[in-house]
This record gives structure tokens, sequence and C-alpha cells, in this order.
């Protein structure tokens, strides 16, 4: 704090030398002078002093038979007048100051977080009906309508909080993570549950309806698994009535799936030239000015250099400036080697493979190949699954034909 009161009101570094210094100091010590950093040079004395002080040693050095000469000044009064010298100093200062007034009157920047089932643009879009933008007053915003609003719009959120922080506009929202169960649907007579594949039965659970396979039985496709019809007995054993409901079980069907992929024979790739091309852009928000200029090359990359003041992004002010970088590269066509090919089939095979594990298909065996042709390169084999089988169908109107190949009469 002492440090900045000696700045404000200025001080200089001084040496004296004569006669009696010793007296000079003693002299200083009796007026309240105060001085500080004092340092003894042969006969020599350098010490610093405030600028109130300093003119009040007129007479003290002329009783004490001293010289004053000022070394150093420091302090505002003496950087205050350069400084107003400087007119275009003085003038970007004041745009500066006024910028940052300014731009703190206005949103720059628009955050969300919480968001999972709506995704960004479409949040984007909504807020653009709302008129809430980049580059709006802060005046014209009004948080808790806008949270009203985002409730209203999306039945989904359930929590929602706007706020402001210096210029960015952050908004948080909270989505329901419950599953959002469709109530089934009553079908009139009941229904059926037939096979969606042709293979062997490995496993049955059946929790309504009358089983119309067992493990071990040969389906084809179409083949009723289980029938929705459920008759109501007589204490005589015969048929009173019959009951229609919906199948439901779970059975597993060990099957063969066909599996195919190509990959092109020639692929191509960027070879560049070592010629590039830059372009300067200053982009403030969404808008942007460049220089016009025509395509530099015929096929190109572009790669953008772009920089942000860190002060500008601390206040969130989305005001950049950069560069634009054209590269020209021709296209070259390349063979695949086997090695190649092999790489990339197998790839995609594991990919195929990944999405029926995910799917809860067991995958028992498989044998592919992989076979080179004239214009791409082939894969093709079968791989044997063990997996869930059961659709529903109507039991109005014509029904599959009951039963399994092997199943007893």
């Amino acid at each position: 704090m002492l440090g900045i009161l000696q700045f404000l009101k200025g001080y200089v570094r001084m040496k004296i030398w004569g006669v009696s210094p010793e007296r000079f100091l003693n002299l200083c010590s009796n007026k309240n002078i105060l001085l500080w950093d004092i340092c003894k040079d042969g006969d020599v004395y350098t010490m610093c002093i405030s600028l109130n002080a300093f003119l009040q040693l007129r007479p003290i050095a002329r009783k004490t038979g001293v010289r004053v000469v000022v070394l150093q000044k420091f302090g505002l009064p003496f950087l205050l007048p350069g400084l107003l010298k400087r007119k275009i100093f003085i003038a970007g200062l004041f745009l500066c100051v006024t910028f940052w007034i300014v731009s703190y009157r206005f949103v720059w920047d628009i955050t969300l977080e919480g968001n999972y089932q709506i995704t960004q643009e479409v949040f984007t879009d909504f807020l653009a009906s709302l008129q809430v933008r980049v580059g709006m007053r802060k005046t014209d915003l009004d948080i808790s309508a806008l949270e009203r609003e985002i409730r209203r719009a999306f039945p989904e959120v359930t929590w929602t909080s706007a706020r402001l922080s210096g210029t960015r506009l952050e908004i948080s929202i909270k989505e329901n993570d419950a599953p959002m169960l469709e109530e089934p649907v009553p079908v009139e007579g009941g229904q059926n549950l037939v096979s969606e594949y042709a293979g062997v039965i490995t496993s049955m659970i059946v929790r309504s309806g009358v089983p119309m396979v067992k493990i071990g039985d040969t389906v084809e496709e179409g083949t009723l698994l289980v029938e929705g019809r459920v008759p109501i007995y007589n204490d005589d054993a015969t048929v009173r009535e019959y009951l229609y409901i919906t199948a439901d079980a779970d059975i597993t069907v060990e099957h063969s799936i066909t599996y195919q992929d190509t990959l092109p024979a020639t692929y191509i790739q960027k070879s560049y030239t070592g010629r590039s091309f830059s372009r300067p852009f200053v982009r403030l928000g969404g808008k942007e000015i460049k220089l016009p200029q025509e395509r530099p090359y015929l096929v190109y990359d572009t790669v953008t250099q772009g920089h942000t003041p860190m002060l500008l992004e601390k206040l969130s002010i989305p005001l950049s400036w950069g560069q634009y970088v054209y590269r020209e590269y021709m296209n070259v066509e390349h063979e695949y080697t086997l090695k190649q090919a092999e790489a990339l089939l197998v790839e995609k095979e594991l990919q195929f493979l990944a999405t029926l594990e995910e799917k809860g298909v067991h995958i028992i065996e498989k044998d592919v190949k992989i076979e080179e042709g004239g214009v791409c390169w082939t894969m093709e084999g079968w791989i044997l699954v063990d997996q869930l089988t059961g659709r529903l169908v109507p039991i109005s109107g014509e029904e599959p034909v009951p039963g399994a190949a092997g199943q007893d009469d």
C-alpha cells in the first residue's frame, strides 16, 4: 500500500555531497522529511524522497552547503505529462475502454449443457425462434421467461437453469432419463408367434400361449412356434371354447447367416504438390470478413488458422482473426495389396460381428474367404449363430402351418 501511495504522489532518487551531508540528513529528520533507501558511497549519499518533500530541500541544502542532483523520477506526476503528449495512445486507450463498456452490454456466447436427447441444432433453432441469439442486448433477455419456454417446448426437460456470466448466457437442463414405455396396443383375436429364421430350436421359455415346437426341432421361416389360441376344456376333456391371447416366449434358434462384403481394388490418395496460398479473415460472432478470391487451385485442402486473444476469450466476445491456408494436392490412384485388402475386410467383418453381439446374437462358428476379382476384393462365407426368434402375427385370417419338421404327432 505504501508503494502505491508513493507512486501516486511521485518521488525521486537523488544524490547529495558537499561540506556537511550528515547535517543535511539531520535537518531533514528534524523537519519530518522522509528519506528512504539511503546508501553511502564515499562522500556521496543516494536516497529517495517524495516529490512534495523534494521541493522543500532548497533552504536546507543552502544552509548545509551540499549539492543535490536528481538521478531518477518515478510516479504518476512524471508519467502523466508524457502520456498526454501521445494523443494516439490516449485515443486508443479511450476507444479500448469504450469497447469493453459497450461490449459488456451484449450477449456474446451461449452455452448448453445437460442435453442428451435434444440436439444442439434443435435447441439453437428454438432459441432463434425466441429471438435469443449471440449479439443481443442483455436488457432484452428475460431469464425467467426463457426457462419457462424451455420447459414448455421440451416435455422431456424436468429442470432448467439459465444465467448470465459476464457476456456468456449459460443454460443448463436436465432431461428425464426414465425410459418412455409405450403401452401395448390390444389386438383383437390374439396373436401367434412364428419363426423369423430357418434352423434348429436350442432353447425355449414360454410365458403365454400354447407351444407348438420343442427343443431340437427343425423349423422353417414362418413356422408356428407358440399359438395364441388357448383351448378351455370341459370336465369331459372336450374343448368348450378358445381364449385368444398374445403369445409370449423367448425362443432361440441355431441358423447360419450368409456374409458378403466387397472392397474396391483401387483407392485414391492425396499427393500434395507443396504449393499453398493464404487469405486473412476477421470473424465477429457468426459474421466473417475476408478478401474476395477466386478458386486458387483445381483441388485443394483448406486449413483454418485462427487466433482469439485470451482477454476476449475470457470475456466471451467472439472476435477472432487468422487466415485460410489452401494447399494444392493431386489425386493419385493406388491398388490395394493382398495384405491391405485383408486387413480392411477383416476390420469390416469384426465390426459386423460386434454389431451382432450387441444385439444379443451368440456367434458359434464362421467360415469366410477373401477372393480377388477384376475390379474389387470380395469376402464371403457363412456365420453360424444362436439367435432369438419370434414374430407376432394376427390369428385371424390365414394362419401358419402349426408344428415343425420332426414334431411328434
